[in-house]
């Protein structure tokens, strides 16, 4: 992996004139707008980096990009990588060893996730606290590489409780609805069954998404502070559960991410 990485990293540095980011962000399903406000310098296509995995999602863009943001040096993943897609835990989260690596300090990461609070509703946004890992794999599994993380790193503090303070604080100056919660992360690519439903709120969790807690696992392994939000697009409340389209949860993510944008553009400017 070391050997990938530094090729990786060698020819990303080639085609960004050494670019340094500080801040690497993890664009989530429907999410991909907050590029718009990059101040761009470079963009690479994914399938033009090497080792690099591509996303084979229609609804993800699938490049790297880098410029300005909130006067912070900034690379920003405008489509990520999901299990369901056949990858396996190592190629979803070498995108963040490859950020980690070119110099950033802090990973921003953002999501669709749907509703288990009763107390939440669709177009909310929620700053996560805490995770379940519901998933069928690990990133760490096999043979650790000790440059670049500890065998068993500790987990108490995967979010950043001074970020997730000031995100917010943001969201109040604003007046979005933001809440602070737990988040499950499952294998996909279904959308969850009535008993699931139950069972995941049951557990602990506020929300259900598929995606978000291998990359973070990877950055507490890297020393890498994190802060993560999700877009609630749907409502997994087993007594009055609707069927909901893909179609659907685009929409709502996509009517609620100038909000989410709003919060790490702030928050960004305020580090």
């Amino acid at each position: 992996m070391h050997q990938n990485l530094r090729q990786t990293t060698d020819f990303i540095n080639k085609k960004t004139d050494n670019f340094e980011p500080e801040i690497g962000i993890i664009l989530g399903t429907g999410l991909g707008g907050l590029v718009e406000d990059i101040e761009i310098h470079h963009s690479l296509m994914y399938a033009n980096i090497p080792d690099f995995p591509i996303s084979t999602l229609e609804f993800h863009s699938g490049k790297l990009i880098f410029g300005m943001l909130g006067g912070k040096r900034v690379v920003a993943m405008q489509g990520r990588l999901h299990y369901y897609e056949g990858y396996d835990m190592k190629q979803i989260t070498f995108p963040v060893r490859v950020m980690k690596m070119l110099g950033i300090q802090k990973l921003f990461v953002s999501n669709a996730s749907g509703a288990l609070n009763p107390e939440y509703r669709k177009g909310d946004l929620m700053i996560i606290n805490d995770h379940i890992n519901m998933q069928t794999d690990n990133p760490l599994r096999g043979k650790n590489t000790d440059s670049l993380g500890p065998r068993f790193p500790d987990m108490s503090e995967p979010y950043d409780l001074e970020m997730i303070k000031m995100g917010l604080e943001i969201a109040v100056r604003n007046n979005i609805c933001c809440h602070s919660g737990v988040y499950v992360s499952v294998n996909g690519p279904n959308l969850e069954t009535r008993a699931e439903y139950r069972f995941l709120r049951l557990i602990g969790a506020d929300s259900v998404g598929m995606s978000t807690v291998p990359e973070v696992i990877v950055a507490n392994h890297m020393s890498l502070p994190v802060f993560a939000i999700s877009v609630l697009t749907d409502e997994g409340f087993p007594d009055t559960l609707k069927a909901v389209s893909l179609e659907e949860i685009l929409k709502t993510a996509e009517e609620a991410e100038p909000k989410m944008t709003k919060i790490l553009k702030e928050l960004i400017l305020e580090l």
